[in-house]
This record gives structure tokens, sequence and C-alpha cells, in this order.
């Protein structure tokens, strides 16, 4: 049996990436942002009435119904199309050069893949209008999972050219060199995404001179953040739901809040919602999420390198050959599947650490309080999601965690001798860098 030339470059990739994720990980994530250690359980009746109650768990039963099943089917189907006799045999025609080949094969996979969950999808749609939380025509929902499948196959089209290209180029050292170039992909993705990907979906606006836009900057004047602009999305064209995000870096840094958000919100809980996207700003944290992400590329090669090899001994294609690409696109979804937890686990601290610094920004529990139930509200979360799904989904807290966790900031102020006021950050040695697939919102 030959031996795979590029495992021992592939098991040091691995190590690389691990060592580097785990290293920025527990340097730069707040493992503990809550003061005093654990919170206390806030019962859903005591913020909720029985309706309200009801009308949540309702839509969320149905919700993940939807949302699970098309995982299921999705990841049946790439592994169908990977390893099956019939799915191997199409990918194994596909027609022109190699690096045609790779393009055509991810089209293959992403649009079979959409069309096998296309039934799943109206079902989760048609929920939300349902229950008021989408808005728009169908037609413009068609458009909008157009121009979504566009950008996916031309994104996975140049990480399976950049993968494939260096295995035909470089047998042995191609996990190592992909690797590289991959997580510089991220953190380039990352810079470009606001200003490339973004006005492809929505149409942004400065916030209008006001009182709010004063306020705004003067927050962020009192916590050290540098900003050049407030954006309003239109998102009220598919969406009745409130969010508010923080994205790129540099010049392409960006608070973004939708424009449901600016007309329904009363200004206290308006600044309760910038003052959290600005301390995702004071503390970098989607730079942080841009270095993991590299990081995690990094390993996710070295990981996939020797899946690849270890199959190859059955027959299945090479990392030189397009035909991996379906075999490639399974691997990288389950694997995203079974990491989701540490994933989320991370994003929750981070949020936490932001509703931390919002409340010590805007010493307003009661703003914070009337927004996090207005949020639960107006998108119909689930107030007791089950733990497991919350461990392995969640990328932010529950509001009733949110609403305890601003008791206990309220509490821990008040025996404070002055306000908790936030001066500018020190310089930080991730400050060139950002995360490229990534969002932080409230």
């Amino acid at each position: 049996m030959t031996r795979d030339p590029a495992r021992r470059v592939a098991v040091w990739t691995v190590v690389v990436g691990a060592v580097v994720f785990v290293a920025v990980a527990a340097w730069l994530v707040p493992w503990d942002p809550v003061p005093g250690g654990s919170l206390p359980t806030i019962s859903a009746d005591s913020v909720f009435t029985a309706d309200q109650i009801e009308r949540a768990e309702h839509y969320a039963r149905w919700a993940r119904v939807w949302s699970w099943s098309a995982l299921v089917v999705s990841l049946a189907v790439a592994f169908w199309l990977a390893f099956s006799r019939r799915g191997r045999a199409l990918f194994a025609r596909l027609p022109g050069p190699w690096w045609v080949q790779v393009v055509l094969a991810v089209a293959v996979v992403q649009v079979v893949g959409r069309l096998a969950i296309l039934p799943l999808s109206i079902a989760a749609r048609q929920l939300s209008l349902d229950n008021g939380l989408s808005a728009g025509s169908w037609g413009a929902y068609a458009w909008d999972q157009v121009k979504s499948e566009a950008i996916a196959i031309v994104v996975t089209s140049l990480a399976l050219l950049v993968l494939i290209g260096c295995a035909r180029r470089w047998r042995r050292a191609w996990p190592a060199i992909t690797g590289g170039l991959l997580g510089c992909l991220v953190l380039v993705g990352s810079f470009v995404y606001p200003v490339v990907v973004e006005p492809v979906f929505n149409n942004f606006e400065s916030l209008p001179d006001g009182d709010l836009r004063t306020e705004i900057f003067a927050l962020a004047d009192e916590e050290g953040v540098e900003i050049d602009d407030v954006l309003v999305a239109d998102a009220s064209r598919r969406t009745t739901t409130l969010n508010a995000y923080a994205s790129g870096f540099g010049n392409t840094r960006r608070v973004v809040v939708y424009d449901t958000l600016v007309e329904t919100l009363p200004r206290d809980q308006a600044l309760s919602v910038i003052a959290h996207e600005l301390a995702h700003a004071r503390h970098r944290d989607v730079v942080i999420g841009s270095v993991l992400g590299a990081a995690g590329a990094v390993l996710g090669v070295g990981a996939l390198a020797l899946a690849l090899g270890a199959l190859a001994r059955r027959r299945l294609p090479s990392a030189a050959e397009p035909a991996v690409v379906p075999v490639v696109l399974a691997l990288v979804a389950l694997a995203t599947l079974v990491t989701a937890p540490v994933q989320n686990g991370i994003s929750r601290k981070i949020e936490t650490r932001a509703d931390v610094e919002a409340l010590h920004a805007t010493q307003d529990q009661r703003a914070f309080v009337g927004l996090q139930r207005k949020l639960a509200l107006r998108s119909l979360a689930d107030p007791t999601p089950p733990a497991w799904s919350q461990f392995w989904f969640g990328s932010h807290p529950t509001a009733l965690k949110r609403m305890a966790l601003a008791e206990r900031v309220a509490g821990d102020s008040s025996r404070s001798p002055a306000p908790l006021r936030r001066g500018p950050s020190p310089p930080s040695p991730e400050a060139d860098y950002q995360r490229a697939t990534s969002r932080s919102s409230p």
C-alpha cells in the first residue's frame, strides 16, 4: 500500500493550526465575562405572559423542525454526491480543463443541495410570514436565494481552486501551503465583505442627523471608539425583526442598524444596542474572530488532508483531482456541524462581554431589559430552548440570561464608587486582522 506523501506535513499543519487557535482563544476570548460567576435562573413567566410564551414556543418548535430537517437532508445529499457510485460517476464526466471541472463541480453540489432543501426552506419562510417575521414578495425572496447561491459558488470555487491547484503543484507540501493561503483569504475576505457582499443584499444610508446620531457619537467618544459613520440598512424589505451588527475593520469597519430598529425602538433602547456594537468595536471582536477563523482554516486543511489520504486507499479521488470536490464539501459540512459548539461557545462569551460593556456604558438596566424583552418578542425567540440545542447552535445567550446579567451588573454598579466608563483601548497586536465570515449582532 502506497504511503500518502503529504501525511507528515498534514499532521504538522493540524498541530500548528490547533496551537495558534488555542493560543489566540486563550489570550483574547473572554472566558469569564460575567461578573460574580454563574447567573441565577429567571423564570420565563416572570417576564412574558403565558400567551407570549406559547406563541414563541410554537414558532420555535416548527422552525427547528424545518431547519434541522434541512440540515439532515443537506448532509445526506452531500454524502450521496461524494460517496455513492452514481454521484462519483457524475463528477468524473465533467468537461473541460481541471479548473473548469472544479467550478462546475462546486456549482453542481451547491445547486443540487439547494434544490433538495427548497421545500423545507419554503416551509420555513411561510412559517415566518404567517407569524409576521418576514416581509417582501416571494419573487424578492427567490432573487435573494439566487444571489446567495451565486456568492457561495464563487467563494467556494476560489477555495477549492486554491486547494486542488496546490495539491497538483506541491505533492508533499500542499496541506501547509493551502492552509496558509486559505487562512490569508479568510482575513482578506473579512476586510472586503462589508463593501462587496453586504451591498448585494441591502442598501445602506447614514443615520440622519438628529438627537440619536449625536448621542451615538457622544457615546462612542466616551468609550474611546472611533467611528466614521453609523449606517442604516433597509432590512424592512425582507424582515420585521430588530437587529444590528458590527463588521469590517480599518476603513471598512462599520456599525449597521436595521431600519426596523431605528424606527421602532425608543432612544434609550437604541443606545443600548449601539453600546453593545461599540463594545464589539472596542475589543476588536471581529478581528478576534478573523484570527480564529484563519487558524481554524489551517487546522481544517490539515485534517482534511489526513482524511483525504485515508479515503484515497478506498479508491476515492485524491486532493489533486477535480472529482474530489464533492468529497471535500461533504467533509467540510460534517466538520462544520461537529465543531459548531466550539464556534458558538466562543460567540456566546464574546456577546456576553459586549452586553456587560453596554450596561456599563449606558448605566441603564431598565432600557437593556426592555430591549431584550422586545427583541425576544419581535423575533419569537424561545425563552427556554432545549439545553443541548442552545449549547450546539446558540450563538447568543438567551434573553432570560441577558436579563439576569443586567440585574447582576446593575447590582455591581450600585456598589461602585463611581460610574463605570471605559477609556480608549490599549494597542492590540491583532489590530490588523479581522474575521472573514462573521457578523456580531446584538
